[in-house]
């Protein structure tokens, strides 16, 4: 019987990167303004995609970062022989801050970028969508503007999407600009930044795997 573990590499997620950005016309047919990376699997993916759509149009897009928790704390939770194990209820544990503790900068009229590595039951993804459209209606409302007038886009890019079905579902607008680099069987995802022993034994094993 075949492992349920999916070793993942460095190498095979930069190639995906490449060709999501390729495939869905990413910087052109939708060109983010802004990426807002879920930590901590978001990070490394974000960046990458960065330098792919700088490629493009030779300016850098500003990341921000935020911290939601989905998985049970759980000690060494995503090393080997240790699945991090899905909760039930969303953290917030950072949020959007752009210079200052109450400084926001403006959100209107962008076209955002959220980036993380994988959808699985999808309840992250659409507690970030929930919460920064509650920020773009409040800037909405103190720029004395009615509901959607500022044309804000919410646009989502993951790695790796898990064929199975959702706990939840994302607004039709935001599914209109929804990137999966690739579609993988509802397996355990061993990420190369969950490895904690040799990088090159988990590159080999993710050859394996592939």
């Amino acid at each position: 019987m075949a492992s349920n573990k999916l070793h993942i590499s460095y190498n095979q997620i930069h190639q995906l990167i490449d060709y999501a950005v390729k495939r869905f016309h990413l910087g052109d047919d939708y060109s983010p303004d802004l990426m807002i990376a879920i930590g901590g699997g978001g990070f490394i993916p974000a960046r990458i995609l960065r330098s792919f759509l700088k490629a493009k149009h030779g300016r850098n897009i500003p990341i921000q970062a935020i911290g939601l928790s989905l998985y049970e704390e759980l000690p060494n939770a995503g090393q080997d022989g240790v699945p991090e194990i899905p909760g039930v209820q969303v953290t917030k544990t950072q949020w959007l801050n752009f210079g200052g503790a109450d400084s926001l900068v403006s959100l209107l009229g962008r076209k955002i970028l959220i980036v993380d590595e994988v959808d699985d039951s999808r309840k992250t993804l659409v507690y970030a969508v929930a919460e920064l459209l509650k920020d773009i209606r409040a800037q909405e409302i103190q720029a004395g503007m009615n509901p959607g007038e500022s044309n804000t886009e919410i646009g989502i890019f993951v790695v790796y999407n898990k064929d199975k079905p959702k706990a939840e579902e994302l607004p039709e607008a935001v599914m209109r600009h929804y990137y999966p680099a690739a579609t993988t069987p509802d397996r355990w995802l061993f990420f190369p930044w969950d490895c904690t022993t040799d990088i090159g034994v988990h590159t080999e094993l993710s050859k394996q795997d592939m």
